[in-house]
């Protein structure tokens, strides 16, 4: 039998093999990168339902940071969400947008204390669900049927958001404040904001390139038009058939006027009298949902806002058929108007028509004259890039941006959503004269059909780009305005 060497504990010999070498320490680092790379392909960032970080959820909102309260959580849990859908409903009926009214919810069920709660939002309803560990969860469903221009409340509901995320307005005392601005008259009466609807069309008609004839048609047909709509609504009329009704309405009068000999161009008071009836605020809103990942919500405003178009289409094409019949000429759309007044005159008439929209919209009276400096902004920056020879689609998104960015920057520093102050100063960007033109071709001149739909889809990637512009802008001046809802936050501490 062969004996083993002394001192290898019956091992064989070894020192044939190559030796290993000692890892330097850059191969050590990259063995640790490496292994962290296959951890993160294995198992992913976070599990996939994982509800979303209140602080993540909230970063690039005015509410970022809540101050939270912790006095008595549990125990009324049920009113804080109770109180929490009441807030939503009001902000979803006054015009807020979904990402709006999501974080306005989160915020403030955090800052009043609760944890593990989660929003969902659709087109009409808003869900919240209150789930803490090892209790019974929490679930209630709220039902917006209705909305209401109503700006001021829209912005009162923000300052109360910001107040409760600073931490100096309780549960109780927030439930008395939201019933008070649910409550609370608009601070416009009717008859102003008749007659504002009838200033704005004058004004714009103006500038279009339109005389005082025509303005003078404009701000009498948009007067008639408005009481027309507030009567069909008090006999609860669908929306589509008072848009249809006061689109036809408006075009008929001009035609009217056009065919007794009137010296008018009928074209631009249409256009002038419809630009009020565009779903301006809804399509702003749509387009920022569908940019903020809330796809069922922007699709059902989406809907509603091709449905208001299709019911101005359809005013305008009865109209023009039933003023052809009763022997109105045919009108020559493609006439072109050279400008009525200066430069300066349009920016005076700009100003007006953006006070004017603003009164329509029942915003606050510290806002209309900051939205209206911002509308002419947007106007010059309009003015200037035509000038630079950028075209008609591209000009309106570039001032577009302007008017979200400044808006959002004026209205934090007002107390109020971007949404208040932009969507009136970028009303002035909205083709009306082309949708007008394009609707005529399509409904009387069957030659030229080809011409109104090509002119259908420019005015609409016009309005698209015009929403865009004002979301994008938004989204670049929340870097810049980080600071505003701070300074908010500690004025209201120290008071």
């Amino acid at each position: 039998m062969t004996e083993r060497p002394e001192g290898t504990g019956g091992r064989p010999h070894t020192d044939g093999l190559p030796k290993t070498q000692p890892l330097r320490p850059s191969q050590v680092r990259q063995n640790a990168n490496a292994k962290r790379m296959l951890m993160r392909l294995v198992q992913g960032d976070s599990p996939p339902t994982a509800p979303m970080s209140i602080v993540d959820r909230l970063a690039g909102s005015p509410y970022a940071n809540p101050t939270i309260q912790v006095a008595g959580v549990d125990a009324s849990a049920r009113k804080t969400i109770d109180f929490a859908l009441h807030l939503a409903e009001a902000m979803f009926r006054y015009g807020a947008g979904a990402l709006e009214v999501e974080t306005s919810m989160i915020a403030v069920t955090a800052a009043l204390g609760l944890k593990n709660v989660e929003v969902d939002i659709t087109n009409q309803s808003v869900a919240i669900n209150y789930a803490p560990k090892d209790q019974t969860p929490i679930t209630l469903l709220r039902v917006v049927r209705s909305w209401t221009n109503n700006y001021a409340g829209l912005a009162q509901v923000h300052q109360l958001v910001s107040d409760i995320v600073a931490g100096g307005v309780g549960r109780d005392e927030a439930v008395r404040r939201l019933t008070e601005i649910t409550r609370s008259a608009k601070p416009f009466p009717r008859w102003m904001v008749t007659v504002a609807f009838g200033v704005f069309a004058a004004v714009f008609v103006g500038v279009l390139g339109g005389g005082p004839g025509a303005s003078a048609l404009a701000f009498a047909s948009n007067m008639l038009i408005s009481l027309l709509a507030r009567q069909l609504i008090r006999w609860r009329t669908p929306d589509f058939f008072v848009t249809m009704a006061s689109s036809f309405v408006v075009t008929f009068v001009a035609l009217m006027l056009r065919w007794a000999g009137a010296d008018i161009a009928p074209s631009i008071v249409v256009a002038g009298g419809i630009l009020l009836l565009l779903p301006t605020g809804r399509l702003v809103s749509s387009v920022q949902d569908a940019i903020n990942g809330f796809p069922v919500t922007a699709a059902g405003r989406f809907l509603s806002t091709l449905l208001t178009f299709g019911a101005i289409v359809a005013g305008i094409g009865v109209a023009v058929v039933v003023g052809t019949l009763m022997g109105s000429q045919v009108l020559d759309v493609t006439n072109t108007f050279p400008p009525a007044y200066p430069l300066w005159g349009q920016a005076i008439l700009i100003a007006i028509a953006v006070v004017a929209i603003g009164v329509t919209e029942q915003t606050k009276m510290r806002l209309l004259l900051p939205t209206a400096a911002v509308g002419l902004v947007g106007f010059f920056v309009l003015w200037g890039v035509g000038e630079l020879g950028l075209g008609d689609r591209l000009s309106p998104a570039i001032s577009a941006v302007v008017i979200g960015l400044l808006g959002r920057a004026v209205a934090l520093k007002l107390g109020a959503p971007q949404l208040v102050v932009a969507v009136p100063a970028a009303l002035i960007l909205l083709p009306g004269l082309t949708i007008f033109r394009s609707m005529y071709a399509l409904t009387v001149e069957g030659g030229d059909i080809l011409a109104g739909a090509g002119g259908m889809l420019n005015a609409g990637a016009i309005v698209l780009g015009v929403a865009a512009g004002i979301v994008l802008g938004d989204n670049l001046a929340r870097p810049l305005t980080k600071g505003l809802s701070s300074n908010e936050r500690r004025r209201v501490r120290r008071r």
